[in-house]
């Protein structure tokens, strides 16, 4: 049986269009489609599949976290695939070039085996793409303002804007990365990241692979900087340039980071919001 977990609310309300898209390519086969945001227990229901039984996730980059960190302990040994139908796709973006993908449908199984986690406000879960802290998660913060309050889609390029010439005022942070800690001033952002991409197509560290054998994260830090110096520069960061911008633009790579900052921001994980956050810690080993 085809088991598709769909999030109609993927990509501002259009996933659930997926249905009908991939009763199309099955058309041949027993399908059983569930709408993934009204279960209760993701890792109870989909333990209770056949092993023979094909998983097919359908919605966004928030979707596919979800899943990944809710099933994690289970190991799953069906084939599992993504129908990418989210907003921002950074998934897709990361692994285009080396994912089996056949009818839209990528092929999930290597990428999920072994996740990183994340520890905020006491929870801790798995994530796919990275963190967001700075003017990243003040970003999904005001979209998910706009999309509570409008049918349009969310622009988050203009949100990032808007908040770089003023509305966002970064704070300072320390950051500690196996153990040896720095301070900074200024800090716009500071992402810890499993891919290379996040915020729908910002290339944060371009030379972060996922399936790297060490099984280490990178952590990005922008700071020391005012607007009008930020602002200049920061489309460079669609393409990967802005790591050229060695006084203001760090990378640091490790299993281990904590970063603490001095007063409450949002975060965002895989692009789902977090507020009020002063601290966060990831591992991966």
């Amino acid at each position: 049986m085809i088991q598709i977990l769909m999030n109609p609310a993927a990509n501002n309300g259009k996933g659930k269009d997926s249905g009908e898209i991939l009763e199309e390519i099955f058309k041949s086969s027993e399908i059983n489609i569930t709408d993934v945001t009204k279960l209760k227990n993701v890792a109870e229901f989909v333990g209770s599949f056949d092993k023979n039984d094909i998983i097919i996730v359908s919605g966004g980059d928030g979707t596919m976290s979800r899943f990944a960190s809710d099933v994690y302990d289970l190991k799953l040994q069906q084939q599992i695939y993504l129908y990418p139908c989210g907003s921002g796709n950074d998934f897709l973006r990361d692994v285009r070039e080396r994912a089996k993908i056949e009818n839209k449908l990528v092929s999930l199984n290597e990428f999920i085996n072994e996740l990183p986690t994340v520890t905020v406000k006491g929870i801790t879960r798995h994530f796919i793409n990275g963190i967001g802290f700075g003017i990243d998660g003040y970003c999904c913060e005001e979209g998910d303002r706009v999309r509570a309050t409008s049918t349009k889609p969310v622009n988050y390029t203009n949100i990032a804007i808007g908040g770089l010439l003023g509305k966002y005022h970064p704070a300072n942070a320390e950051i500690t990365v196996d153990g040896v800690t720095k301070t900074y001033n200024r800090v716009w952002l500071a992402p810890t990241m499993l891919g290379r991409y996040y915020g729908g197509g910002m290339m944060i560290t371009p030379s972060q692979d996922r399936l790297n054998k060490e099984k280490t994260v990178s952590n990005a830090v922008w700071y020391g900087t005012g607007k009008f110096g930020i602002l200049p520069k920061f489309p460079s960061v669609f393409k990967g340039e802005h790591v050229k911008y060695t006084k203001s633009f760090e990378v640091r790579t490790g299993h281990e980071v904590k970063v603490v900052f001095d007063r409450p921001q949002a975060l965002q994980i895989d692009g789902e919001t977090v507020k009020d956050v002063t601290s966060y810690s990831v591992s991966y080993k």
